[in-house]
């Protein structure tokens, strides 16, 4: 294959799969706490495109439940799968048939020593995530910030795995709430528009690339 077929090939592949991250992102519009992920093209010796979630903050929707919980500035909820620590933005928490706080689909939430043990009836918990029950101070929600977003890789269910830096979180937490998709149907119509007209010209331009190749090795072979 020539340098600039190569080339056009590997164009068209970024549009590929800058699409696939748009479809993945309308796909999860209405997914609490998700993060929209963004195809970001690396040039170099070769078009590279990696991926990168968008840490800016989803908006609300009030719920009222008092394990509700949504998280205001970059940070993530630490949670626990099967003995592996994972991240997650979406709080909506319950309290499991071994007292533990769980989200949605099971995974144990962390606090300062581990898996957080719920007291019985309602708690408070404050923007800082401090559990309260009453005027005792039960655990505190760990929270924490990834300093990376391209080193988090989705595990489903709303959770991330992170093997980068993690910093001080500095956000609040608002109970009662949840967050909802931080993708943006306008942008990302903008940008499937944009990739699909890019694909379509690459297209083009291989049908020509390919068109002249053949009209060259029939001249040579006239000759």
């Amino acid at each position: 294959m020539s340098d600039t077929l190569l080339a056009i090939s590997r164009s068209l592949s970024a549009d590929v799969q800058t699409l696939a991250t748009i479809s993945h992102n309308v796909a999860n519009m209405n997914t609490p706490g998700y993060r929209g992920t963004r195809a970001i093209p690396e040039f170099g010796d070769q078009l590279r495109v990696r991926s990168a979630l968008d840490q800016g903050d989803g908006g609300l929707k009030q719920t009222d439940r008092s394990l509700d919980l949504a998280l205001r500035g970059p940070g993530f909820f630490v949670v626990e799968r099967d003995g592996v620590p994972l991240l997650t933005r979406a709080g909506e928490f319950r309290v499991d048939g071994e007292g533990l706080l769980v989200t949605s689909g099971g995974d144990r939430v962390l606090g300062t020593s581990g898996p957080i043990a719920m007291p019985p009836g309602e708690v408070r918990i404050d923007t800082q995530g401090e559990i309260w029950s009453g005027s005792q101070a039960v655990d505190r929600v760990y929270v924490v910030s990834a300093t990376d977003a391209s080193r988090l890789r989705p595990m489903g269910g709303g959770a991330y795995a992170y093997d980068g830096q993690l910093e001080a979180w500095s956000g609040s937490v608002m109970q009662g709430a949840l967050e909802r998709s931080n993708v943006d149907p306008a942008e990302q119509t903008v940008r499937l528009m944009e990739t699909t007209r890019h694909a379509e010209s690459v297209q083009r331009a291989i049908s020509i690339y390919d068109k002249a190749m053949g009209t060259g090795i029939n001249s040579l072979g006239e000759n």
